[in-house]
Order: C-alpha cells, then structure tokens, then sequence
C-alpha cells in the first residue's frame, strides 16, 4: 500500500472515531418526570426483592395536589407511563390475594380514602386507555396527612411490606402481605 492511500485510510478511521465518539456522548437531558423504583425488602443489601414498582415521578412545582390528582378520577399513579408493580411471590395486597405478576398500578383519589387498582393494561400511556374490565383487584386505603411535604411523588415500603405513596403531605398506605 502507497504512503497516500494509508495516510488516507488512517485519517478517515480517526475522523470516524471521532464522529462515533460525539454521537456516543449526545445523551438526553434528565426527564421533567423521572423514571424510579421501589421495591420490598427495601434495604439495597437484599438482592431478592419480593416486590418491585417501577414509576415516574412527577413534581408539584408551585401547582396544587387537586389539579394534579383530582378526586374521583382514573390517575396513572405518578407521570408518563402507567405505573407497573412486579409481585415475584403470591401475595395478599390490602386484604385481597393476588397471583405472582406484573400489574399496571392505578388510583382513584379521594377526599378521605383512595382506590388502588391493579389491572393487566401494561405498557399503557398514562390512564387515558384504562379499562375497568381488567382490573384484578380494588382496595381502598384512608388518606391520612404526613409532617413533611414532598415535593416529587413518591413510592416506599416500610419493613413490614406495606406500600406508601405520598405527595404534597398526602400519604395512603397497602399493607401487602405473603
């Protein structure tokens, strides 16, 4: 090979890397939402998890919980998608059995309890499609006021299994048992 056929091939390899290398770097920017998770046992040491929530986590940002989660209506519990809760075991969510399984995890919020849901509609943008005729279960849980405000929404599991969504100083509780 001549000394200018291999000057040019090693040029266009660098300009190629080089051009790799920026495509490669082009990442989005963090979601207005977030993408998060929670899980049962929550302590980061346990590898196996029991249960695990996967959801987004939108933002009061100066806006009130009412407009954001009005009362009486199908929301999709935190943002984007429909959130998705993974029982990896048989369990029993707020007093009614449930089969190992995904399930899209919706609520119906209200003044003084919420309705949770667990439904087959996965993959589901928001709860536009929602459809009652697949709902697996509906339990209701008492809305009671947290000391702190949160500003994102939030999903956690206490020691024992119970579930906890909180937003603003709402908190609603699952107990969830084997």
């Amino acid at each position: 090979m001549n000394k200018s056929k291999l000057s040019f091939t090693i040029i266009g390899a660098l300009l190629m890397l080089f051009t790799f290398q920026v495509n490669a770097q082009d990442f989005k920017s963090l979601d207005k939402s977030p993408l998060d998770a929670a899980a049962y046992p929550s302590s980061h040491k346990e590898s196996k998890k029991s249960i695990k929530v996967i959801y987004s986590r939108p933002q009061l940002k100066e806006r009130s919980l009412e407009k954001l989660v009005p009362n009486g209506k199908v929301w999709r519990t935190g943002a984007n998608e429909a959130s998705e809760i993974t029982f990896y075991n048989d369990a029993v969510f707020g007093g009614k059995k449930v089969k190992a399984g995904t399930y899209a995890l919706f609520t119906i919020p209200g003044e003084k309890e919420w309705t949770i849901i667990l439904s087959t509609d996965l993959n589901v943008w928001g709860s536009y499609s929602y459809n009652q005729a697949n709902d697996v279960v509906r339990v209701t849980a008492p809305v009671t006021e947290g000391k702190k405000s949160l500003e994102a929404f939030s999903i956690a599991f206490d020691d024992a299994g119970t579930m906890f969504l909180g937003w603003d100083t709402l908190r609603v509780a699952v107990a969830i048992t084997k």
